[in-house]
């Protein structure tokens, strides 16, 4: 028998559609193989990852309990990260390594914001879209609700979106959710955009005047590429503004990792950055279930305190971003497809298949996307349906930071689900 969270819990399982699937296509050894689309991972700078930690020395203490893996990170990572951070965010006061804790991925930091700020049954603002995985990281341990502000692609990065969080406070409050925080991805996560300095003071004060935490979850900070296309904004972070006069820095909290800008989610690294000493006592409480492997900060510190190695590694991935944005969108104006312009970071393409969704008034939007999607696995590629919550029906995220045999072959799949048009193939230029 197991309790009600844990069988809720193991019930999610059987939700169809709910998790993602992964590429089982080889070009050699399986080349049937299914396509996936659905998971944010860079493969495009997997071989220089790998030829850099084949040579980092792993000491005996990084197997040890202490020293590597304890407080957040040891001495030296945080310390690291700090100087990183200060050369590319453009924080307003520099950073310390006292500013900086580690934990066991991205996920779980977000399950330390869910025990910090809130109770069972109060919740986290965000808006649509959204990475729909956020859901489970707050609720499925620590029972708080992901409030969703109803905002559009188009306009969720206007400073008048302020007034769409406004009514889902008020929505909330009504039906007995108490919200704790506010909660971005900056740059967004589907959406590819970067936050204008406006809006993110705009969210700022909107915080500061109901005394909710403002959480900025930066882990593409620096996936910032030059996409060609026009009205793109640049990366602003959060650090970067003075929140003199606009908030309580002990409101405000950044968080970072590795999955991302350096293609490394194997290594399972989240980063808190705040100046909120009480939530950096609160996650030291608790780290022994969120603890970092040694070997894991070994690593992330060999590359974060070899700058030369940083400097080259990000301007090698942002290049490969560029070519492999231009190469996807440019497939898709040619099949038609349309997707959200003006993008310029992430992994990803916001794409309009409302046009190819079944019609019916027999089924819900959910359900035509779900059909969409089936046609999608039939033909050998996944992309995942409802993942990130649209209000408009037949919107997917498309994942094009595979290898480029990978994509091409994963869009000619696309072409041919929702055209009989071959796609054709790609030359290097």
């Amino acid at each position: 028998m197991l309790s009600f969270r844990g069988q809720a819990n193991a019930n999610q399982l059987d939700v169809p559609w709910k998790f993602a699937q992964g590429t089982s296509y080889d070009p050699t050894t399986n080349p049937k193989g299914l396509i996936s689309f659905a998971t944010a991972e860079n493969f495009l700078v997997q071989q220089e990852l790998e030829d850099f930690t084949a040579k980092v020395n792993i000491p005996g203490a990084a197997l040890g309990s202490y020293g590597y893996s304890t407080a957040g990170g040891g001495p030296r990572l945080p310390q690291a990260l700090a100087v990183h951070l200060n050369e590319y965010f453009n924080p307003y006061k520099p950073l310390t390594g006292d500013d900086i804790k580690f934990t066991a991925s991205a996920t779980s930091l977000h399950h330390v914001f869910a025990f910090c700020f809130c109770g069972p049954g109060e919740g986290i603002l965000t808006s649509r879209p959204y990475y729909g995985r956020f859901e489970i990281d707050f609720w499925n341990e620590s029972g708080v609700h992901l409030v969703a502000a109803d905002t559009y692609a188009e306009t969720c990065f206007q400073t008048g979106v302020v007034q769409n969080f406004e009514k889902a406070l008020l929505r909330s409050k009504a039906e007995g959710i108490t919200i704790k925080a506010l909660l971005i991805t900056n740059p967004h996560n589907p959406l590819g955009r970067g936050y204008p300095k406006a809006t993110l003071v705009a969210l700022m004060k909107f915080c500061q005047t109901h005394q909710i935490h403002f959480i900025s979850d930066e882990i593409y900070g620096l996936s910032v590429f030059e996409s060609g296309e026009s009205e793109t904004n640049s990366f602003t972070s959060a650090l970067s503004i003075d929140p003199a006069g606009i908030i309580d820095p002990d409101l405000v909290h950044v968080e970072y990792g590795l999955a991302k800008d350096f293609a490394a989610p194997g290594l399972r690294l989240g980063a808190l950055v705040t100046k909120n000493r009480q939530l950096q006592k609160s996650l030291t409480a608790v780290i022994r279930f969120h603890s970092p492997s040694g070997v894991s900060v070994a690593v992330a510190t060999a590359m974060l305190e070899d700058r030369q190695w940083c400097r080259w590694f990000i301007e090698q991935m942002r290049d490969r971003l560029a070519h492999a944005y231009k190469f996807a969108t440019r497939k898709l104006r040619e099949l038609g497809i349309r997707y959200l312009a003006g993008a310029n970071a992430g992994m990803f393409l916001w794409i309009d298949l409302s046009p190819y969704l079944p019609q019916s008034d027999e089924i819900s939007n959910a359900e035509r996307e779900q059909a969409l999607a089936q046609r999608f696995i039939d033909n050998g590629v996944f992309l995942q349906p409802g993942e990130e919550h649209a209000l408009t029906p037949g919107w997917f995220r498309l994942v094009y930071t595979c290898k480029r045999e990978v994509l091409e072959e994963g869009l000619s799949r696309v072409a041919a689900t929702v055209k009989p048009a071959k796609v054709e193939n790609y030359e290097s230029t």
